[in-house]
């Protein structure tokens, strides 16, 4: 019997560990505490807006078997993350060492605001109470979210404790190496408000719900308007500790030029407009401006900043085609006006109305609601749709060709940093951490950035020691840039690659070697087979074809 127990006790000690690993512990980079995190955020945000959408008739009274089952699915979420989270406690480092661990992860502020987010309608199961007090105790979830931001703003803390204060507001709004995971929180927090207060403006436009939800919303602007407000001061405030904007004026200036301030300015600004000269002109049509927030985001994604980098590249060329595109529409408007003006005087009445036409035509889109009816006019707009196909084209292909292009150097500047940290033949797990954080900037998938990693080895001769060293290698042959047939017959692109560096050495010691001792040595069938002669011939060929080019 005491064996039995004492195996039951083993296997609840593994299994303990085990769901811990996965998805408690934070030390751990490659288990699921992340994912799992995420969705508990996850889930609190879906039961705000579902407390936000139940107090809209229109929407709760039709679905409101679909909101009661999310409820019970929340709760069974929530409720299960609470009995792990209790299960857990005696690995946690954070009560392991109390006397009885979890007892000490019950009294702790997060437990109970776990609990407490639960517990009513647990409570409600066996005693009376209203309902909608129970809902309303639902934004008690909201305080779960401290439980990621505490350990992030500690660890802020810590790695800005000899800074000064300027630098901790730059280090919190920008990328830093002292940044952590604070930052994150921060671009997270922004992007979410700037999702809702879209969305604001978007529901604001249905009549139905805004009759409902008309003061929520203008609440709802307010804080968004203080919070994006609030972002951009720090910004700019803290723009000084970037050297390109050093100055207590100047750099701040130059840094509020820029194209993400002028979008972080224009976010807030119909706002304040409103507010203050609403009394000399009606400004409520800049309410629709606030949709311009959705630029913001453009902050966030590294693809959307390539493309700017590409626009500006290629700028003098986009100008270039939109001269040409705007003067085919003026010739085209013209043309239309000289043939079709006395056909249809109030379609055709002048030039400007007609460039409506043109655009229209050469776009190849041909609404059908202005349409010449005059041989010759016909006879144009023929010729003007299909030099649109090509004209209208440019523009994209120009974009689409040049974005490939900054993606392809992007990549090789990756390549680049690749060669430089495998100088010492090995990847740390500050470079492994830097590696990452580039390849998801370049949308690149865990296959591609692996064969990167492997082609960089390749190149910079590092072996793959630690695949010999499982099958018996010899020791002493990590830096000799040898790999096995097998393993190249594995991996072809690493075989295509090891055949390139190969044939680069031939010509490297084809092109220090004395010419005529080397074509004596090939000459002689008895040093070589034939195959190996025609190669060395020809690449004796084709270094004295570059040595001639050079003469």
């Amino acid at each position: 019997m005491s064996l039995q127990s004492l195996s039951l006790g083993s296997l609840n000690l593994r299994i303990r560990k085990r769901v811990f690993n996965l998805f408690f512990n934070h030390r751990i980079k490659k288990n699921y505490c992340d994912q799992f995190e995420h969705f508990i955020t996850y889930m609190i945000v879906l039961n705000m807006a579902g407390l936000v959408l139940e107090h809209i008739p229109v929407i709760y009274e039709t679905r409101e078997h679909l909101f009661h089952i999310f409820d019970v699915f929340s709760l069974v979420v929530f409720s299960i993350e609470y009995v792990l989270r209790l299960y857990v406690a005696p690995e946690d480092p954070a009560f392991s060492s109390a006397k009885y661990p979890r007892l000490a992860y019950c009294k702790s502020p997060f437990a109970l605001i776990d609990l407490a987010s639960i517990l009513p309608f647990y409570l409600g199961a066996f005693f009376d109470a209203d309902l909608r007090v129970l809902r309303a105790l639902r934004l008690l979830r909201l305080f779960k979210l401290f439980r990621a931001l505490a350990p992030a703003v500690n660890e802020f803390l810590e790695l800005n404790k000899d800074k000064s204060y300027r630098y901790k507001i730059y280090a919190l709004v920008n990328e830093t190496p002292t940044s952590g995971n604070l930052h994150h929180i921060f671009d997270m927090f922004i992007v979410t408000w700037v999702i809702l207060s879209v969305l604001a403006v978007i529901f604001e436009s249905v009549h139905s719900i805004n009759y409902y939800l008309h003061s929520e919303f203008i609440i709802l602007d307010g804080i968004a308007v203080a919070i994006f407000s609030t972002e951009y001061l720090m910004r700019i405030y803290s723009s000084p500790e970037d050297p390109k904007y050093k100055g207590w004026l100047l750099g701040r200036l130059r840094s509020a030029s820029r194209p993400t301030s002028i979008i972080d300015l224009l976010a807030i600004l119909p706002f304040y407009l409103e507010a203050v000269l609403h009394h000399l002109f009606d400004l409520r049509f800049l309410r629709v401006f606030r949709l311009m927030r959705l630029l913001k985001l453009a902050r966030y994604s590294g693809a959307t900043q390539s493309l700017f980098i590409v626009i500006k590249r290629e700028w003098p060329v986009m100008k270039a085609a939109v001269f040409i595109m705007l003067l085919l529409v003026m010739l085209a408007a013209c043309l239309g006006y000289l043939f079709e003006h006395e056909a249809q005087p109030d379609k055709f009445e002048n030039i400007p109305q007609a460039i409506y036409w043109s655009v229209v035509t050469l776009a190849s889109v041909g609404y059908g609601d202005i349409s010449p009816i005059t041989p010759a006019g016909r006879a144009i707009t023929i010729v003007l749709a299909l030099l649109g196909i090509g004209i209208f084209a440019i523009p994209a292909a120009i974009l689409s060709s040049a974005l490939s292009d900054q993606l392809r150097i992007e990549r090789e500047s990756m390549m680049t940093e690749l060669y430089t940290m495998l100088e010492d033949g090995v990847i740390s797990a500050d470079e492994q951490e830097l590696i990452e954080a580039e390849a998801k900037r370049l949308h690149l998938s865990q296959g591609e950035l692996t064969r990167l990693l492997e082609k960089a080895k390749v190149e910079m001769g590092v072996d793959h020691a630690h695949e010999k060293d499982a099958k018996g290698g010899k020791p002493g042959k990590a830096n000799t840039g040898e790999m096995s047939l097998e393993f190249l017959s594995k991996h072809p692109e690493l075989a295509a690659e090891q055949l390139k560096i190969t044939i680069s050495k031939l010509q490297q010691i084809v092109s220090v070697s004395d010419r005529q001792e080397l074509s004596k040595f090939v000459e002689n069938p008895d040093n070589v087979t034939a195959l190996q002669s025609s190669l060395l011939k020809l690449l004796l060929q084709h270094d004295g074809d570059k040595s001639k080019n050079k003469g």
